[in-house]
């Protein structure tokens, strides 16, 4: 699966595949435009994998999709209750405002950082604080978001567990993140899971890459 596009000034793009020998995926990304020049990133990660996994990421995705405007912390407690019945899942939120700053919150092992460019290799400017739980079955008290600044071309990387953690040095900032992310699946995706990677490039208010939103909705 490979998606992407723009909301605004955010160029984005998706990477995954279920685990092998499995038809469906439990890790599920959502994109969606939040209004007033904010956009909302998600990646979910169903509890196991296959058809009983990709039910409860469905769950939270359609959740956020219908509830977008409201703070992280709010959408993460929509998404435990809407759970309830089901795996539950890790959920990663990212929120790109107008003000070139990055709210982020995370239950579960779904791993977010902004890696900007360096000598050398792309250095990681900020990585979110995630907290232990299951989204649906177990969310751990007083959640609150983070807010870390953002400059264009700093790039937000959001990945499942089902991808190796030591991605990020090898990127080429350079490329589009159709290609980075399509990368990171190709050479960093373990065979033992589920596996997805988003990355969205914020690319400053006055740039001439802005373009109508290519999705507006779970993937």
């Amino acid at each position: 699966m490979r998606e992407d596009g723009f909301i605004g000034t955010v160029e984005w793009a998706v990477a995954g595949r279920a685990l092998p020998g499995q038809r469906v995926s439990g890790d599920r990304s959502v994109i969606l435009d939040a209004g007033g020049g904010s956009v909302l990133f998600a990646v979910l990660d169903g509890l196991g994998h296959g058809a009983a996994a990709a039910d409860a990421a469905d769950r939270a995705a359609q959740v956020l999709s219908e509830n977008r405007a409201e703070p992280l912390d709010v959408l993460i407690l929509l998404c435990h209750r809407a759970m309830a019945d089901t795996r539950g899942a890790a959920v990663s939120l990212a929120l790109f405002d107008s003000g070139d700053r990055l709210h982020w919150l995370g239950v579960g092992n779904v791993d977010s950082r902004v890696v900007a460019a360096a000598p050398g290799k792309p250095a990681v400017r900020a990585a979110a604080l995630l907290s232990g739980g299951i989204v649906g079955y177990l969310l751990p008290p007083n959640l609150q978001s983070q807010t870390v600044p953002v400059r264009p071309g700093d790039l937000l990387l959001m990945s499942t567990d089902g991808i190796t953690s030591d991605f990020a040095d090898a990127i080429d900032l350079a490329k589009p993140t159709s290609e980075i992310t399509a990368e990171i699946l190709a050479r960093h995706a373990k065979d033992t899971d589920d596996a997805l990677v988003l990355a969205a490039r914020h690319r400053g208010h006055t740039s001439s890459h802005a373009l109508p939103a290519h999705s507006d909705g779970p993937s």
